[in-house]
């Protein structure tokens, strides 16, 4: 892997929250656009621990006439799969933002057989990719969702993500099944990391938030109880996102379309802001 470019002189920080793989992309990114990008993965991804549903939704895929994945983490792990080969013609590959297309580029699925927003879209989510699923006729057929896990208290898997594009499914007349191919879990923060966060909510940086559960993983965090997040910055990539850091108390609270582009633009204007 060819080094990771410099930041330009005096940028603020930026503090990239997203998985560590996702994390060093957009950071890299960054970084060749001047920014001074740095990670702290807020959250972990591990394959699920039920392997055998996913074989099983492997063994039975042509039952279906459209299998919707959530994230790039979902393609990537279902394809894992001892079982992975060739796709029925007839499925529709389904993805919420241009990322999750990526990843189903990569790994071999035809661009034709994909149906995602368009990369003009105001957002890249479940709302968006339903403007455009919505307009198919589902009456009588079957969907499948691979999406992650999050372990309950308990350390068994629970379904990690919003039901709200099934529940369109299943009113437009579909049969909707889910399969976990992923856990998303909160990190073991280090040292270092934990000393950085701290730092963080006061210096000046920008946290960049994608992601509902990174935030929960960092307020939640016991060595981080107490910290004011009033001096820290923040831009988010969906309203949702943007109202639950400004519940947890930044002080200054910017939203960005999630495409790097927006938030490259988002991360440039911000810089006059201050709580």
């Amino acid at each position: 892997m060819p080094p990771m470019p410099a930041p330009a002189a005096g940028a603020a920080p930026v503090i990239v929250t997203r998985p560590a793989a996702d994390a060093q992309h957009w950071v890299r990114e960054l970084r060749q656009a001047g920014f001074a990008a740095e990670a702290l993965p807020l959250i972990d991804i591990a394959a699920a621990l039920d392997t055998g549903a996913l074989a099983q939704a492997w063994q039975t895929l042509d039952r279906y006439a459209a299998c919707m994945f959530v994230s790039g983490n979902a393609v990537a792990y279902f394809f894992k799969s001892p079982l992975a080969g060739g796709l029925p013609p007839s499925l529709r590959l389904m993805a919420p933002g241009p990322g999750t297309v990526a990843a189903l580029l990569a790994a071999g699925v035809p661009g034709a057989q994909v149906d995602a927003p368009g990369v003009d879209a105001e957002q890249f989510d479940s709302e968006a990719l339903w403007a455009v699923a919505g307009r198919r006729d589902w009456r009588g057929k079957r969907v499948l969702v691979v999406r992650g896990e999050s372990p309950d208290a308990a350390g068994s898997a629970v379904s990690s993500g919003r039901d709200w594009i099934a529940r369109q499914w299943e009113a437009a007349g579909a049969q909707v099944d889910f399969v976990g191919v992923y856990q998303r879990r909160a990190p073991q923060l280090s040292e270092a990391q934990l000393a950085r966060a701290r730092a963080a909510s006061a210096d000046g940086s920008v946290w960049l938030f994608s992601s509902s559960e990174a935030l929960a993983n960092l307020i939640r965090e016991p060595a981080l109880a107490g910290v004011d997040w009033r001096g820290a910055r923040a831009v988010a990539t969906h309203p949702r996102i943007v109202d639950a850091v400004r519940a947890a108390g930044w002080g200054v609270v910017v939203a960005s379309r999630p495409a790097l582009t927006d938030i490259r633009e988002t991360l440039a204007s911000i810089e006059s802001l201050h709580p």
